[in-house]
């Protein structure tokens, strides 16, 4: 016999159906904005921007598959896209023949400084203007525990990056 469903709660409901519109309507405008700027998706300058941001513009295939949740295919797929654009380069590792480092060449760092301060008037217009400094905290220590949740070994829930209780 089959255990009967545990249905969601009204306010469970409601915060599963807020989410979702998010999660649709949110990346689908940034890929739009980005798409009508430089012809890339969110996902390829979110990898770009943590490139920008590691140190020497480089990270190996697994940590940048970690910053930006992505897997390893799709993430060489996205490279592969991105060298044949100038942006990134793929070179072995000279510690490790088996690592795989992505490298920001000179022209992908600038286009990250000409698209940073447009996408992020557009994070700050599409997500960040509807909510007070409270929301924001919120929003910070909510996701993090649901990526916590996803995905126990994200960069993002290492200590030094964020805390969860704040």
């Amino acid at each position: 016999m089959s255990e009967k469903p545990v249905w969601l709660t009204q306010s469970e409901r409601d915060a599963w159906l807020g989410l979702q519109s998010v999660m649709t309507l949110l990346p689908s405008a940034l890929d739009s904005d980005l798409q009508g700027l430089e012809g890339i998706t969110l996902f390829d300058y979110h990898m770009l921007a943590m490139l920008s941001e590691a140190d020497n513009h480089q990270l190996s295939m697994t940590q940048l598959a970690s910053h930006t949740s992505a897997s390893l295919s799709r993430l060489s797929h996205v490279v592969k896209k991105l060298e044949q654009r100038g942006w990134l380069l793929r070179v072995q590792s000279p510690d490790d023949a088996r690592v795989k480092i992505a490298s920001l060449t000179k022209a992908g760092w600038e286009a990250v400084v000409r698209m940073a301060p447009h996408h992020v008037a557009s994070v700050r217009a599409l997500l960040f203007d509807p909510l007070d400094d409270k929301d924001v905290k919120s929003l910070a220590r909510i996701t993090r525990k649901i990526t916590a949740s996803l995905q126990q070994d994200h960069w993002i829930l290492k200590p030094g990056a964020t805390d969860l209780e704040h």
